[in-house]
């Protein structure tokens, strides 16, 4: 159980890189998820309920790993990012800007920014909440900001 573990929550042992795995783990979600999107492999409504099923599963993955590696919001965990690339992915259409690179190009680096930067009330989920679901919302409120500023950014061009 330790190996899948391992497995889910740094998405594929993207979480190991030594130098910023948030920023892998980040890069590699898109590369998952944009084709599926793209090439229509499920419509938007089993797409957010795959989103649902894999948040749940996250928080019990998560759970396990900070349970078994005594530690709270482990570098190693990037399937928080993965959550935020993908909620930004399910609002794809909406956040469309001129052609698929330059969108992708900004979700990757708008979504970094909030990431890292971790505005209100993000910065307070991730003093406060030292759980599985405090390592989740942080990411999933900076998909909100990016899904968010891509839309004005949609908005005015």
């Amino acid at each position: 159980m330790k190996i899948l573990t391992n497995i889910f929550v740094s998405l594929f042992f993207s979480g190991y890189f030594k130098v910023w795995p948030g920023t892998f783990g980040s890069l590699i979600s898109i590369i998952i998820l944009y084709p599926l999107l793209k090439f229509n492999i499920f419509s938007l409504l089993y797409f957010t309920i795959i989103f649902i099923i894999i948040f749940f599963l996250s928080l019990f993955f998560i759970e396990r790993f900070s349970a078994y590696t005594n530690s709270k919001d482990s570098k190693k965990i990037v399937i928080d990012e993965f959550l935020g690339i993908f909620l930004i992915i399910i609002f794809y259409d909406i956040i469309f800007i001129y052609n698929d690179y330059l969108t992708l190009f900004l979700i990757f680096i708008i979504f970094r920014f909030f990431d890292i930067l971790k505005i209100y009330p993000a910065n307070l989920i991730d003093q406060k909440m030292k759980n599985a679901l405090g390592v989740v919302l942080d990411d999933l409120i900076a998909a909100i900001y990016t899904i968010i500023t891509l839309y004005v950014l949609n908005v005015f061009s």
